[in-house]
């Protein structure tokens, strides 16, 4: 007798019906992950601006910082950065992500009131309008653009 040698067609069906579920599963996660990935990385991005801009509100500045090179934020891959910093205090850290496509043209922003005249020194608050399944832990979900 001779033995069976090979795959017959409906076990190949089966295992090509099993890699398509999970395909099927797996491929959305990717990309939820990736776009949250994505967001987390912008902030990361502009969060050090944070420290610089109050390095400079605290060495007295004159006039309106505007330029994201002021702050020590390079080019970014991940976001098109503008910045608006003010003698006041009240400040505005923003990046306009790029990306995949369900987080591309959204805003993640850091934002500071401004110090008040008795001596209070104004407070940061990160806000972004990206879906609520990929806004970072410190923000909320109402940013405005600058």
């Amino acid at each position: 007798m001779n033995a069976q040698k090979g795959f017959t067609l409906i076990e190949l069906m089966i295992v090509v019906a099993i890699i398509g579920i999970l395909a099927a599963i797996a491929i959305p996660a990717y990309q939820s992950y990736t776009a949250k990935s994505q967001v987390a990385a912008g902030l990361a991005e502009i969060s050090p601006a944070k420290t610089n801009a109050e390095a400079k509100l605290s060495e007295g500045i004159s006039g309106t910082i505007t330029t994201a090179s002021s702050l020590g934020i390079g080019t970014s891959k991940r976001c098109t950065v503008k910045v608006s910093v003010a003698a006041d205090g009240s400040s505005t850290i923003q990046c306009t992500l790029i990306g995949t496509k369900s987080i591309a043209g959204q805003v993640i922003q850091w934002t500071r009131t401004a110090d008040d005249v008795n001596g209070t020194v104004g407070t940061w608050a990160c806000k972004t309008n990206v879906a609520s399944d990929y806004i970072p832990k410190t923000c909320d979900s109402s940013a405005t653009a600058i």
